[in-house]
């Protein structure tokens, strides 16, 4: 299979060549492989190859319903046995995993092909993929800016036609954010939807959740049909969907009630881009028969986004702690960064953690009295164009107090001042959007409705109600049926011409 021949299918399409013999599962690997070595100088957006293993694979993919397609897994969370999972630290990239992660297992169970992991920032820590040991990912779209995080590398590699589909991971926002960055369609399930054992049951009290990016919505459909169900180590069961979700992007979503908004929770400027794109957004949602207005859930965005950075910092200081138990490291395998929120984590009490949880539940309820009115909220999913690389780094007197007290070993001392907290805000105001859905636990996603002048994607944001995943695959269908967009080449890598006969 030629690499203009393989960039033409996504992961449906190539399922179905395989499956009919037109192509045979080795050949389309190859192709994969090709063309990530193809645009990987330009993206860096794989960190670790597992080219060999793949091939193993390819030559006897079990039966399932995407045989024999490539597929790219996050290297956060997404254990492959025998292999490391560096999570983008420096400690953790020798350190191979005992075993499969749940929902690789799903993946592998599938058919699917993993050939590489994905490039992430530490941790994923931030909305951006610039980690300290492998450098940062970049946006094939232009690759002076970055694809977003903390899934940049997968979102980058499904844009370049690496891969129709990637693995990925959303705890503030990292499947939505760089879907939102790279033209992708990014759907973020509800909490306890997917598993993340048998390592984590909930991470963050199930903020955090399992997911691909793609550029096709029946792509995420057929995946979210192989990944979502309980597994023995979930906290709890949920319902299951009323229908596969795959039969869900053939039916109409009716007439919806859409509430939209383009003001930024924390009171901060949203670009105009992003502006743009939500109004034109609602435009075409009332084209297609909806009933579309101005509203928002009354909930105080700096208030969720305080109550939220307490479990971060506090998930930081537990993440930097077990690495060095498990591995015997020291401060110096973390990012200074890693290390300060990890401060930040311990200066809090058990008590300022349990309060700041018990006050989700005011949000929650805030959400749902929103839903009770309004099927959908539609925002921005993040507050302007992807930004330059590099652009959100801390400042260099900050940067330079930070590994002065690295290495000093009193890093403490930022917690007596809100330099640090205030130094997130203002990184979170680029992306102050998708922090709810995760809070809540409610599905989201993001579609690739907008380009901007420059040629950069923005998209659009909506959130469902609880079970709601259906209801979001149902109206991207409509979506992408009224706007295509998975035929658009980002113009920062080649595209090989397809051949002529």
């Amino acid at each position: 299979m030629r690499v203009d021949e393989y960039l033409q299918h996504d992961a449906v399409g190539l399922a179905d060549l395989i499956a009919t013999g037109r192509v045979s599962a080795p050949e389309v690997l190859e192709a994969a492989i090709h063309r990530a070595e193809q645009v990987e100088p330009r993206l860096n957006a794989l960190v670790l190859k597992m080219y060999d293993e793949a091939r193993r694979r390819a030559a006897r993919p079990p039966a399932g319903p995407l045989s024999g397609v490539p597929f790219l897994l996050k290297d956060l969370f997404q254990d492959y046995a025998g292999f490391p999972t560096s999570a983008g630290n420096r400690a953790l990239r020798h350190v191979p995993a005992t075993g499969h992660a749940e929902i690789v297992r799903r993946w592998l169970d599938a058919g699917l092909v993993p050939f590489a992991k994905t490039n992430v920032p530490e941790f994923g820590a931030k909305g951006i993929t610039e980690p300290r040991e492998f450098g940062p990912a970049r946006n094939p779209w232009n690759t002076a800016h970055t694809p977003g995080g903390s899934s940049g590398g997968s979102a980058a590699a499904v844009a370049a036609g690496v891969v129709p589909a990637a693995g990925g991971n959303d705890g503030g926002g990292s499947i939505r954010i760089p879907a939102a960055c790279c033209g992708l369609f990014g759907l973020k399930p509800g909490r306890g939807r997917v598993p993340f054992g048998p390592a984590w049951g909930e991470p963050m009290h199930g903020a955090s959740v399992n997911g691909v990016l793609t550029r096709t919505v029946r792509d995420s459909a057929l995946l979210l049909d192989v990944m979502a169900g309980p597994e023995p180590t979930s906290p709890y069961p949920i319902a299951p969907p009323e229908r596969p979700y795959t039969a869900e992007t053939d039916r109409e979503p009716g007439r919806l009630r859409i509430g939209f908004t383009d003001r930024s929770p924390l009171g901060t400027r949203v670009h105009h881009e992003a502006v743009r794109a939500v109004r034109d957004a609602a435009a075409l949602l009332e084209d297609l028969g909806h009933d579309v207005s101005e509203a928002e859930p009354a909930i105080d965005g700096r208030a969720l986004t305080e109550d939220f950075l307490t479990l971060w910092y506090g998930s930081m200081a537990a993440l930097v702690d077990g690495v060095k138990a498990d591995t015997g490291c020291t401060d110096d395998d973390f990012e200074p960064d890693t290390l300060i929120l990890a401060a930040m984590g311990r200066a809090r009490t058990a008590g300022d953690y349990v309060r700041g949880h018990d006050r989700w539940n005011a949000h929650i309820l805030a959400l749902a009295d929103f839903h009770s009115r309004y099927d959908l909220l539609l925002t921005p999913t993040i507050a302007g164009p992807p930004v330059t690389i590099g652009r959100l780094d801390p400042p260099a007197w900050l940067r330079g107090a930070e590994r002065l007290l690295v290495r000093t070993r009193t890093e403490w001392l930022v917690t007596r001042t809100d330099l640090v907290t205030t130094e997130v805000m203002n990184n979170l105001t680029a992306t102050p959007f998708t922090l709810l859905a995760n809070l809540t636990g409610t599905p989201a996603m993001s579609v690739p409705l907008h380009w901007t002048d420059t040629g950069l994607p923005l998209g659009v944001q909506f959130i469902a109600p609880a079970a709601g995943e259906g209801l979001l695959l149902r109206l991207a269908a409509q979506l992408e049926r009224a706007r295509p967009w998975a035929h658009r080449r980002p113009a920062g890598v080649p595209f090989p011409e397809p051949a002529t006969a």
